[in-house]
């Protein structure tokens, strides 16, 4: 008879966004709980045996205690089996938001998987088999146990582990928490569910990163699914189903902008909202500027990126754009007086500042003058 199993990670409750203000951290916190709920229903629907969570699921010990109760809730509307593994942003400590958890009575149907023991699962048909992290950085291979790990006669063998797996990321340094590549083969699993990468990937025979199902990070663009896996036996290739979850969609974007007319400056930021993979609330948008423009291109840029911060989730400006003033714009904003000298000085500090913040901080008092004097000139008075 077929084991399903539903192989989920990273979910990193009560991750704070601290760099997202506003209404829009606050969605993508809540939207984290949220798909919890949703996992819970797909267990429910797809009548799974388990569901794996492999590491990350709060992201830190400090999360708060209502976190908690509402983690438990959510679990709770679904009565089959949960395995939740401690990783590396919550390892299983003496003291941790694990003891926390538990001292908060979950469930009989929340397995927490503090120690290296087999846990049976489908009726003793399988037996899934922990490494949790203890620490939140380890040199050795938190697997290691698996090889030997005892399993019931003609029990389907499943891992579940948090970490690296090694050669997955090329780097000079020793990776934290490795994982061999070839851990599934030695150590005789039908599946190896693994958590820490947030994308998903199938890194070896056997062998998955579910990534997190809700996305936080521009790297990933496979990121928001969980896993559907169904096991016919031991030596049976797993049938892998990813099913998509995420809500919101992390894009990155670079637009080389030459000097062009205000207008089109501005119909090129615009036409970014059809580019998105989906409707502009649902994306968080990292938005890379580069060329060089003069003041009234700089102006129809600052007025379209208003526009569309309003339009997307959030807004992530990376501004590199050098600010060029057309000989005119500089004529035009002298009037004999301290402004124009003002712009003119201005002008030459943003060619010859020592450094690129006293540079930056002389583009935007020029950028101002020229907001005031383009007021002005519309009879609005000066702005405050």
């Amino acid at each position: 008879m077929t084991i399903r199993i539903l192989h989920t990670a990273d979910w990193h409750l009560g991750a704070p966004f601290t760099w997202i203000s506003g209404d829009a951290g606050a969605v993508l916190r809540e939207r984290r709980i949220e798909v919890i709920r949703e996992i819970a229903a797909l267990a429910r629907a797809r009548q799974v045996d388990a569901v794996l969570v492999a590491g990350d699921v709060f992201d830190g010990q400090h999360v708060a205690d209502a976190l908690l109760d509402r983690t438990l809730e959510i679990l709770a509307s679904w009565d089959g089996l949960w395995i939740l593994l401690p990783g590396n942003h919550d390892p299983a400590r003496a003291e941790s938001v694990w003891t926390r958890l538990v001292r908060r009575g979950p469930p009989p149907s929340v397995r927490i998987a503090l120690d290296r023991a087999p846990i049976p699962i489908a009726e003793g048909r399988a037996v899934v088999l922990p490494a949790p992290l203890a620490d939140r950085r380890s040199p050795d291979d938190p697997t290691a146990w698996l090889d030997e790990a005892p399993s019931p006669t003609g029990a389907l063998r499943i891992g579940l582990a948090h970490g690296a797996v090694e050669g997955l990321v090329a780097t000079a340094q020793r990776v934290a928490n490795p994982i061999a590549r070839d851990r599934a083969a030695r150590a005789g699993l039908a599946y190896f569910a693994l958590g820490d990468r947030h994308g998903t990937l199938e890194v070896a025979a056997r062998t998955w990163y579910a990534g997190t199902p809700e996305p936080d990070e521009f790297r990933y663009r496979e990121a928001g699914n969980v896993l559907l896996v169904e096991l016919d036996g031991p030596t049976a290739a797993p049938r892998v189903e990813a099913i998509p979850t995420g809500r919101f969609h992390w894009v990155e974007r670079r637009l080389e902008l030459a000097p062009r007319t205000p207008a089109e400056l501005a119909a090129r930021i615009e036409a970014l909202r059809d580019e998105l993979p989906a409707a502009p609330e649902r994306c968080v948008l990292r938005l890379a500027l580069d060329g060089a423009v003069d003041l009234a291109g700089r102006a129809a840029i600052d007025e379209a990126l208003a526009r569309l911060a309003a339009a997307v989730r959030h807004l992530v400006p990376l501004d590199e754009l050098v600010l060029q003033p057309a000989e005119l714009e500089l004529a035009a904003l002298e009037d004999g007086g301290p402004i124009g000298v003002c712009a003119r000085a201005l002008h030459e500090r943003t060619r010859r500042a020592p450094s690129e913040e006293e540079r930056a901080v002389a583009e935007l008092a020029l950028r101002f003058l020229w907001q005031e004097r383009n007021r002005l000139a519309r009879g609005e008075g000066a702005g405050g």
